[in-house]
C-alpha cells in the first residue's frame, strides 16, 4: 500500500474515531453511527492492503 493511502486510512480513522467520543456526550446513535463507520475504515484500509499484497505477488 502507498503511503499516501496509508496515511489516509490512519487519518480519517483518527478522525472518525475522535468524532465517536465527541459524540459520545450528544447522542448514543450517533456514536454508534461514527464507531460502526471506524471500524469499516479500518476494515477497508486492511482488506485493500491485502489485496494489493495479492496482486504483488501473484506478478511477481
Amino acid at each position: 500500500m502507498s503511503k499516501g493511502l496509508s496515511l489516509w486510512f490512519a487519518a480519517s480513522s483518527i478522525i472518525l474515531l475522535m468524532v465517536t467520543a465527541v459524540s459520545l456526550s450528544h447522542s448514543l446513535w450517533l456514536a454508534l453511527l461514527f464507531s460502526i463507520l471506524a471500524t469499516c475504515n479500518i476494515g477497508w484500509g486492511f482488506i485493500i492492503k491485502a489485496k494489493r499484497n495479492r496482486a504483488e505477488m501473484n506478478q511477481s
